[in-house]
């Protein structure tokens, strides 16, 4: 392959580290060029450590450098072996789901599993498996004396033991969080950020939205220097008046195309911190906040006046206000009266933001009112505070993940990324 093809594909892997947050441009695009033009591209490993030491500026980037670059160099044949690889985990994850709903099949007469029941289950070591397997018969007889009770008992050390593993998991991804504090804050999972914590993480939202805005700025001035098409009327009416020269060209201007953005946020109990962080991202990006329109729901859903949420520090005051604190999630009707609201709310020139965690009630009338937003919207992308290594634990998140772009944001860290690319686009 010709060199240029690989200067071409350094190019694009500057680019896409820029949108992951990374502060590199076209400097760190050519230091990268002459040295890989020096050392050569043959080997793999070579121009890992070549462009990690360019562009990764610090510890918290270089898990993300690494992800990003394996995600990005990948011959035709490991792109084959990995899809081979995904499809099957895939059926060897549905097998295990299949037999962990199975198992729990023979109590359904007194046990009534759900989706995330039985996802965590199925990830269970086998002898972890077979000891809750062995505390289902022993307490069995105790099912028919009393069922509520029961039920409650088993759920409550089923999930204490899918918890249990669950932390785990995150033990072994601790890494970086444990050298600084503010970095710990930035990567941990948004519902586990407390009360004491929060003008801590208010203060980093509103850094990185600083540095959002001015990246966004600096954008701007560079498109309008950068000269459109010749335009040949104003440049012959110019030349007219200096005799029919034409030495001052005229270019016709560049025209931003502004997005709409239509925020639909959960404000049920378990989402209202969440969708507070992502109201506190998007109402700070200047760019994007002035040409948005957001919605709250539960089971019902509301329009937020535009001056309601001057003081984000109000937030759970106002979501009381409105009736929908408490309540449950229904999806579907909020998608639904969104699609039929007059004057349209939704259109080609609309980028729909799904701030939810897809536990929803009604999941088929859910995924018909997700099908009719995305033929209106020209866009709709999905913001999930659920670690996408839970999301194949929840069929609603698999459905849902598969009719729109859903995308993982259970941390600051995340939120901030996906905010980024809305803004900068």
């Amino acid at each position: 392959m010709d060199n240029s093809i690989y200067l071409s594909k350094i190019a694009e892997f500057i680019r896409l580290l820029s949108e992951e947050g990374f502060s590199v441009g076209t400097k760190e695009a050519e230091d990268a060029c002459k040295v890989l033009e020096m050392t050569g591209f043959e080997d793999r490993e070579t121009v890992r450590a070549a462009l990690k030491a360019i562009c990764a500026k610090s510890q918290a980037e270089l898990s993300v450098f690494d992800r990003t670059f394996d995600h990005f160099f990948v011959s035709a044949e490991q792109k084959l072996a990995n899809l081979k690889k995904a499809l099957k985990e895939q059926q060897e994850l549905e097998e295990r789901r299949r037999q962990a709903e199975e198992e729990l099949a023979r109590d359904r007469q007194f046990l009534h599993p759900d989706d995330e029941m039985i996802g965590g289950y199925a990830e269970l070591p086998e002898e972890e498996k077979e000891r809750l397997r062995k505390l289902l018969g022993k307490f069995r007889d105790n099912a028919e004396r009393n069922p509520k009770l029961y039920e409650g008992f088993i759920r409550s050390v089923f999930m204490r033991s899918i918890m249990e593993q669950q932390l785990m998991m995150e033990d072994s991804e601790l890494g970086v969080q444990e050298l600084d504090p503010e970095i710990g804050l930035l990567f941990r999972d948004i519902s586990q950020i407390n009360d004491s914590e929060m003008p801590r993480a208010v203060a980093m939202i509103q850094r990185v939205t600083r540095q959002i805005n001015g990246e966004l700025s600096a954008k701007k001035k560079a498109s309008a220097a950068s000269k459109g098409a010749l335009d040949f009327k104003r440049t012959i009416r110019k030349g007219l008046e200096t005799g029919g020269s034409f030495m001052r060209l005229k270019y016709k201007r560049r025209r931003s195309k502004r997005r709409r953005l239509v925020l639909l946020c959960d404000v049920s109990g378990s989402m209202i911190q969440f969708s507070e962080f992502a109201l506190r991202f998007i109402k700070a990006m200047s760019d994007v906040s002035e040409s948005s329109q957001t919605f709250l729901f539960s089971e019902d859903m509301v329009e937020v006046d535009p001056f309601a949420l001057q003081d984000m520090d109000q937030f759970v005051s106002y979501v009381r206000k409105t009736g929908l604190y408490g309540k449950g999630t229904d999806l579907g009707t909020a998608l639904e009266k969104l699609c039929a609201a007059k004057p349209a709310v939704l259109g080609p020139q609309t980028t729909l933001l799904i701030v939810s965690d897809a536990k929803t009630v009604k999941l088929d009338s859910a995924q018909q009112s997700l099908l009719r937003a995305n033929q209106l919207a020209g866009d709709v992308v999905w913001l999930n505070p659920i670690p996408q290594r839970k999301w194949s634990r929840l069929k609603s998140v698999q459905t849902m993940s598969l009719l729109c772009r859903m995308v993982p944001c259970s941390t600051l860290s995340e939120l901030a990324r996906e905010c980024r690319k809305l803004a900068l686009g």
